[in-house]
């Protein structure tokens, strides 16, 4: 049991030196939503969908932060607020997905509303994107 756990610490302290890319790229274009819509999202999406997401000092130690830097890299790929300007000629599809997605509570995903209690939408809060998506 003691060459367990020492096995599994000496793991576990080398991980910790596995780089993991952590970046925020720079804002291309920001979306173009009424402030209380941008203030909904930037709360419960930006962290994933954004390239300003909040490093918190739980996202730099491995594994979480495998974790978290591959849902950042997924969610940004498939949906970016800070880089607006690649859905360009498709913004009513997207606003449409998106409520679509806070709708069936798929987004903020359960996981993330676990540790991040302030991302779990309000029915006032999911009504204005509805309304937004609705344009």
């Amino acid at each position: 049991m003691k060459k367990l756990l020492i096995v599994l610490v000496i793991i576990f302290v080398g991980i910790q030196f596995i780089p993991v890319e952590r970046t925020n790229p720079p804002v291309t274009q920001e979306i173009n939503a009424p402030e209380q819509v941008k203030s909904i999202l930037k709360k419960a999406c930006y962290d994933c969908h954004s390239n300003e997401t909040n490093w918190v000092w739980y996202t730099k130690v491995a594994p979480v932060s495998f974790l978290t830097a591959s849902d950042v890299k997924e969610g940004r790929e498939h949906l970016n607020f800070s880089e607006w300007d690649r859905v360009k000629g498709k913004e009513s599809k997207v606003k449409e997905e998106i409520w679509e997605e806070v709708r069936d509570e798929k987004m903020p995903p359960w996981q993330y509303r676990i540790i991040h209690s302030e991302a779990k939408l309000s029915d006032e809060e999911k009504n204005i994107l509805r309304n937004w998506a609705g344009e």
